[in-house]
């Protein structure tokens, strides 16, 4: 598994990122939309959605949400994006209790699908077109987000012992998550070099999204437990679905766009 991991991943990074670089923003916004979908069908499967033509239906519903979400000012979207993951934090935190309310009825599941991909594309085409620097810190939030997972990963299988979330998914332990969080920092003052940001702000900005982008992966851990699934499909070989692979940025991204506000000038 591990293997089939690392082969993939040493696939479709350099790939993304060249994607990163040469796609003109419509494009990539395209590009983005596509990714979007995609998830939107994987995530038909929490919703207990069987059949092809109802599980067709919510990447389209999902789809309507795109352009009537640029009438949200970016900044009260990703304000609300935030309120929405604390929210997501409880219901974590609490699994499975309130589950009964939520993990039942198809409007909350698929209420909580466009939280969570709404905002996440918006995040990402933010970024992107940030000044002069947008396609670099993009590249800074997906080398956060790849560098936290590689170190919780390598940390946990290590020295883990501690549960971080026993009842949501008893594989991640207090101790992958040590070591996520100091690969962030580690990246946050390169990064704090490269962008020329105040060093502190770039470690604060570089934990507050790795704590954010874990939370966005147990998140998506509860809802595979809720319905007795492993993966969210099998796009890619060793990693499972497209939601198995960005669960993580789907939080980060958002929050990540957010605390930029407050540093690039």
């Amino acid at each position: 598994m591990f293997t089939a991991r690392l082969l993939t991943g040493l696939i479709l990074i350099p790939i993304f990122v060249l994607l990163i670089f040469k796609l003109s923003p419509t494009a990539f916004g395209y590009l983005t939309v596509a990714f979007t979908l995609i998830g939107a069908w994987e995530w038909s499967n929490f919703m207990g959605l069987k059949s092809i033509k109802s599980r067709l239906c919510y990447p389209f519903i999902l789809y309507l949400f795109l352009p009537l979400s640029v009438l949200i000012p970016t900044q009260m979207l990703l304000f609300i994006t935030f309120g929405a993951w604390i929210i997501a934090f409880i219901l974590v935190v609490i699994y499975p209790r309130a589950s009964q309310v939520w993990g039942k009825g198809l409007f909350w599941r698929g209420a909580m699908g466009v939280m969570v991909f709404v905002p996440t594309w918006r995040a990402l085409n933010y970024i992107r077109d940030i000044n002069d620097q947008g396609r670099w810190l993009l590249l800074f939030l997906f080398v956060l987000v790849w560098g936290a997972d590689t170190g919780a990963y390598i940390s946990g299988r290590r020295w883990g012992k501690n549960k971080l979330a026993p009842k949501v998914s008893p594989g991640k332990t207090l101790e992958g998550t040590y070591g996520a969080l100091l690969i962030s920092i580690l990246i946050g003052v390169i990064a704090s070099v490269g962008f020329h940001f105040p060093m502190l702000a770039a470690v604060v900005l570089s934990l507050v999204t790795v704590l954010f982008s874990i939370l966005g992966d147990l998140f998506e851990s509860m809802l595979k437990r809720n319905v007795g699934i492993k993966d969210s499909g099998r796009l890619f070989p060793g990693h499972g679905g497209l939601l198995d692979r960005i669960d993580s940025l789907t939080a980060a991204a958002p929050i990540f766009a957010l605390c930029l506000q407050y540093i690039v000038n």
